[in-house]
């Protein structure tokens, strides 16, 4: 596929047919990947493929408790986790009603059907978080492992293939770390599903570029977008 058509077409895809994915396919995808940047080039990202049937239904398990939380979140009308004014999670607000009944969510509760299933960890030790110190949330860190996870769900496409990440998993870090072996000094930093796509997204949305490049200053004028 041209570059411009994979960027532009790669969308969430949640749903799959029960083709199965070629171990073959899996590792060019891969291997394409793992060309993303990372601090100090020290690509400190690993990747478990879940097989087992065991497995998988546990990850089903622990992205739903995930999901759980999040939908309460966002019944209670809030950004789910989003840090406050001052630029941190403050916590869950008493308005948020863990109780109630999630509403269905068909790709986690039918998530170990997926024909990929794979944990994306990190080690921590392999970032290099310049922004930890400061008074808000920090995101430099990310910086150093979802390139690749991007590249995935990228290269995946110029395969035929769909895929989506997710992070409801990284609610339960401590049981995914257990169940799959993970060492101390790394953390879960996503869940991609990969397969081949019922079909894929027809036209993605997004906001043009005046509206987040701008010169000079944050409300300064904005690149004028691209002749068609």
């Amino acid at each position: 596929m041209e570059f411009t058509d994979v960027v532009r077409t790669t969308g969430a895809v949640r749903r799959f047919t029960d083709e199965p994915v070629p171990d073959e396919t899996l590792a060019r995808v891969f291997d394409n990947a793992r060309f993303a940047p990372s601090g100090g080039n020290r690509q400190g990202w690993h990747v478990v493929l879940a097989r087992s049937a065991e497995v998988r239904t546990r990850l089903r398990e622990l992205s739903r408790a995930g999901w759980e939380e999040y939908a309460a979140y966002a019944t209670a009308g809030h950004v789910p986790f989003a840090p406050g004014e001052d630029g941190r999670w403050q916590g869950p607000g008493a308005d948020v009603d863990f109780a109630a009944p999630a509403p269905r969510n068909k790709f986690v509760d039918e998530l170990e059907r997926a024909p990929v299933v794979a944990v994306l960890a990190v080690d921590l030790r392999q970032l290099a978080v310049t922004d930890g110190d400061l008074p808000r949330q920090s995101v430099v860190g990310g910086a150093s492992v979802y390139p690749f996870a991007q590249n995935v769900l990228l290269s995946a496409r110029n395969e035929g293939l769909g895929g989506v990440l997710t992070t409801f998993l990284c609610r339960r870090e401590a049981e995914v770390k257990e169940l799959l072996g993970l060492p101390s000094p790394y953390a879960v930093a996503a869940l991609l599903t990969l397969g081949v796509p019922e079909r894929h997204p027809r036209k993605l949305t997004r906001r043009p570029v005046p509206e987040f490049v701008t010169f000079d200053r944050f409300d300064g004028a904005g690149l004028p977008a691209p002749e068609k």
